[in-house]
């Protein structure tokens, strides 16, 4: 008799055998049927853990302390959390709010509140009392556990629910008590594939945060091919830079290494440099690296001679990579960095898998088991070949890894499944291959004298210009244009907000961009994050629109300012 952990495993090692084949993944490839009942932590962490001295996690502080936990370790301290948490009431369904850093207690307590059928809320550590306020309540949570240093931060949050802190502090229960606890292998909670397992809130780049659900198969199974994007083999070392609280730590730092059997490694730093980081990466041997375009741009700009040790996959994921980057590290490195595509809606949708041919600006082709498709946003309709639509994912099927809906608000959750697909909001464009390019948010792509602007295609080249950090394209009103792109500029290291920089930046986007697509305005200035760092170019839009009405416009550069760039 199959079992689910058969089944699991025998897609796993499929998609293993696959690597470098990425039509062949994408006919051969099926999800796993687990049956009607499937508990991840269970069913697959302790079925190939138990027993193993692998490394699972290793843990390197800013210090250069290292703490390492094996498989077996995990499985025994996570039965023993488990144990204590069912002692003060968790079960299955209950919401277990944990807001921790990369510190080895977030995966041990992840591990444990998944054993026992109970759905995590993953909570980022940069929230104040008022977004905590409203994350408890909307995600319904009966449980808190925190770090002594944030416990503070729930006196003011109204709810009954129980506070666990890791370390003393008055009044909250101490969660190192569970490790003192005797405790054996972990039932298996009956939880049936369609339970619900996590809780994410957005970042918010346009609007409200969405609380969005998954189940017990959406992310755990859906994340096969996530493994499989990322090139995860039994044995590697993986490291992805992301904060705990959002998806892509979820996504790759634990189910896909986990799913691979590999280790997950993780450097914890207070504020990152990124010559420290390329030093812990060569020291500890890791061989897969995936990190968003933000970081990859500081290691760019850092010194990368000193090779890239032991590396063999490099990706980029959280937003569309810009070419320029990727040129970059393969001068210096000999290594191509793979981007990628997928929200916290989803686990990851479209890559540039190993031994794919990677094109400058794509972001690969569909993944085994996503349908993706694109539609156009105006009619409904499906893009048929080489065109542009917004990205989704057709529900003729109901994908796997698609979450189950926005919880508790039915007019979004209807707005983005509406017409037999669900809409990620992001429009892109195909080419005869299938490869997918990133153009924008539906909410970012503007017209400027009835030419359609993607922002990114404009930002991609203002940073191959060696003053440019980052770079944020937004619309600005004009009487004549409608509008015009305005491009906010932050600085690399050495180089001053000066007139000089700001003719010498619009000059080279003039010389490397279409007449139509000329960045006519210019600005230096920090740009806007989400607290998960992803820029809000919906605030620059609005402070356009605010200057416009206003007529004042502060610290802006503009080409007809130039004599050499009018016309």
């Amino acid at each position: 008799m199959t079992t689910a952990t058969d089944a699991y495993r025998a897609a796993r090692d499929q998609l293993l055998a696959l690597r470098g084949e990425h039509d062949r993944a994408l006919t051969a490839f099926r999800w796993p049927d687990v049956g009607d009942r499937f508990n991840w932590a269970v069913d697959w962490f302790d079925a190939v853990g138990r027993d193993s001295d692998r490394p699972a996690l290793v843990l390197v502080d800013e210090d250069g302390g290292t703490t390492t936990r094996s498989y077996a370790e995990m499985c025994r301290r996570s039965d023993r959390l488990a144990a204590w948490l069912a002692g003060r009431g968790v079960g299955r369904g209950d919401r277990v709010l944990l807001m921790l850093g990369n510190q080895v207690e977030l995966w041990e307590s992840m591990l444990a509140v998944v054993k026992l059928g109970a759905v995590i809320l993953p909570t980022t550590t940069a929230l104040g009392p008022a977004d905590l306020t409203d994350r408890v309540a909307r995600g319904g949570a009966g449980y808190v556990v925190c770090n002594p240093a944030d416990a503070a931060k729930f006196a003011d949050v109204p709810g009954g629910y129980d506070r666990i802190s890791v370390g003393p502090v008055e009044g909250w229960a101490d969660l190192h008590e569970g490790y003192a606890l005797e405790a054996g292998p972990a039932p298996h909670p009956g939880t049936a594939p369609g339970d619900p397992l996590l809780l994410y809130f957005t970042s918010g780049t346009t609007s409200r945060p969405k609380l969005v659900e998954h189940t017990q198969v959406s992310y755990p199974v859906g994340h096969l091919t996530t493994a499989y994007w990322l090139g995860l083999q039994p044995g590697d070392v993986h490291l992805n830079v992301s904060s705990p609280g959002w998806a892509k730590h979820a996504w790759s730092c634990f189910f896909a290494p986990w799913i691979a059997e590999a280790t997950v490694f993780q450097y914890a730093y207070t504020r990152l440099d990124p010559v420290v980081l390329l030093d812990r990466i060569r020291e500890h041997g890791v061989t897969s690296f995936c990190a968003p375009p933000t970081v990859w741009r500081m290691l760019v700009n850092a010194d990368l001679s000193g090779g890239p040790g032991a590396l063999r996959e490099v990706i980029g994921a959280g937003e569309p990579l810009n070419p320029e980057v990727i040129e970059q590290v393969r001068r210096a490195w000999g290594l191509t960095v793979r981007d990628g595509y997928g929200q916290t809606e989803t686990t990851a949708q479209v890559g540039n898998t190993p031994g794919s041919e990677v094109r400058p600006g794509s972001m690969g082709r569909p993944l085994p088991g996503v349908p993706v498709v694109l539609v156009d946003p105006l009619t409904g309709t499906l893009v048929e070949g080489p065109g542009e639509g917004e990205i989704c994912l057709d529900l003729a099927e109901r994908p796997l890894p698609l979450m189950t809906g926005y919880r508790d608000d039915p007019a979004r959750d209807a707005e983005a499944m509406a017409g037999g697909y669900y809409h990620t909001g992001d429009i892109a464009s195909r080419d005869a291959d299938g490869y997918i390019t990133y153009v924008g948010r539906t909410d970012d792509v503007f017209k400027a004298s009835d030419y359609k602007i993607s922002p990114f295609e404009l930002e991609s080249v203002l940073i191959e210009h060696p003053a440019v950090a980052e770079a944020a394209v937004v619309p600005a009103p004009d009487p004549v244009r409608l509008a015009v792109p305005k491009a906010y500029v932050s600085l690399a290291p050495g180089h001053e907000p000066s007139e000089q920089t700001a003719f010498d930046i619009l000059r080279y986007a003039r010389e490397h961009l279409a007449p139509f697509q000329r960045v006519r305005r210019l600005e230096f200035a920090e740009l806007p994050k989400t607290i998960s760092g992803k820029i809000r170019r919906v605030e620059l839009r609005g402070r356009e629109e605010e200057l416009a009405g206003s007529g004042a416009h502060p610290g802006e550069w503009r080409d007809d300012q130039f004599p050499a760039l009018r016309g």
